[in-house]
């Protein structure tokens, strides 16, 4: 899914649009047992209370695509009979009516979910009628032939609030505050299926991760069995071990920054764009010819990404380069520029001594001091 199919379903939680027909919950302690359950037609909840739910519902969709948002595919194992693709339809075409399906949805989760503390999860069943667009992108809400019918699950966490002071506006004091369990924002979530091209697909799930590093490998092997893909970090850490070994003794400072200026350049053009920039291997190869990698260390650099990289098909640009700061670091000294401005920044031999050269024009500041 792109930002604008995301953003499309993610607006439909709200009272006027709403296509939330039943929510299901069930709140876990911290010793994973079941503590109490919620099965209701959605409608039927009290509007103050629906209104928290859609603000938990948009943020199972918010963040960025490709570090919160990932999109996931089931490996062909799990769309056989008894996958979990499977066990998921049957959940979303039961419409949360089936009592079994459910709690031993609940059971999966509480079996692979790795959290310590005590947590809420909310399965909901929706189906949206997806308007028409017109040539010019307006939605036409009377040439509709798609229904989109999904599952969204949320997993929140569920902690006491800080004790602290509050007023009374009854006895007109200051007094104790009463501590008590609150539901706060989602750490994780799926939207299944996914809203790809604007219909139902099936084969893919989006996955909601609030730390991009924390995305719970065994809950989406075990609950999803979708494929688990490199986190942000990975991505990154990844990308750069290729780089370092494709180039070996030709790593030098010129062809990195070149790298870094065209990755920035390439997600510049594609701003515009619902798709992230993604490279695949190919799309790497000719990033590297394009900085100046000799043509020589490319030899390996088929067998480096292989090796490096795994079952990765395409590394995010945005998780691989900074577009804000452009950053050069040894072991005592960091040093940040604006990545249009890169060409400050030099390598020098100075008495002996690799330096680091930095073009200062007419401003300089040094502990927020100027200097003249």
């Amino acid at each position: 899914m792109n930002k604008k199919e995301i953003l499309e379903i993610r607006k439909q939680f709200t009272p006027d649009r709403c296509a939330v027909t039943r929510i299901c919950g069930c709140y876990v302690n911290h010793e994973k047992e079941k503590k109490a359950e919620l099965k209701k037609a959605f409608l039927s909840l009290p509007e103050e209370e629906a209104f928290k739910y859609f603000d938990i519902f948009r943020h199972t969709l918010s963040g960025t695509t490709g570090k919160n948002l990932l999109n996931m595919e089931f490996p062909l194992d799990q769309e056989m009979p008894g996958g979990t693709q499977e066990f998921l339809l049957k959940l979303r075409d039961s419409k949360l009516t089936d009592e079994i399906l459910v709690e031993e949805f609940y059971d999966k989760i509480i079996e692979n979910y790795e959290h310590a503390e005590n947590y809420y999860i909310i399965l909901i069943h929706a189906v949206y009628d997806v308007p028409g667009k017109a040539s010019d992108g307006e939605e036409m809400f009377d040439a509709s032939d798609t229904v989109y019918e999904h599952l969204m699950c949320s997993i929140c966490p569920v902690n006491l609030t800080k004790a602290g002071l509050t007023y009374n506006a009854e006895t007109n004091n200051i007094e104790d505050r009463i501590r008590d369990w609150l539901v706060e924002a989602p750490l994780h979530g799926f939207l299944f299926p996914a809203f790809n091209d604007r219909a139902s697909d099936i084969h893919n799930i989006l996955y909601y991760t609030k730390k991009a590093e924390e995305i719970q490998p065994g809950f989406i092997d075990s609950v999803l069995g979708s494929r688990i893909p490199l986190t942000a970090g990975d991505q990154k850490s990844s990308f750069q071990a290729i780089v370092s070994d494709t180039l070996g003794e030709d790593c030098n400072y010129e062809t990195v920054r070149n790298i870094h200026d065209n990755i920035c350049e390439m997600i510049e053009e594609a701003k515009e764009s619902p798709e992230p920039v993604a490279l695949s291997k190919p799309d790497v190869k000719r990033l590297l010819q394009k900085s100046g990698v000799p043509e020589e260390r490319l030899s390996s650099f088929d067998s480096q990404f292989e090796e490096i990289a795994g079952n990765q098909e395409a590394f995010l640009a945005s998780n691989i380069a900074n577009t804000k700061t452009f950053q050069l670091e040894t072991p005592d000294v960091i040093v940040k520029v604006k990545p249009e401005r890169s060409d400050l920044v030099e390598i020098r031999e100075i008495e002996g001594r690799k330096c680091l050269v930095v073009a200062i024009d007419e401003h300089l500041e040094v502990n927020g001091i100027e200097i003249r």
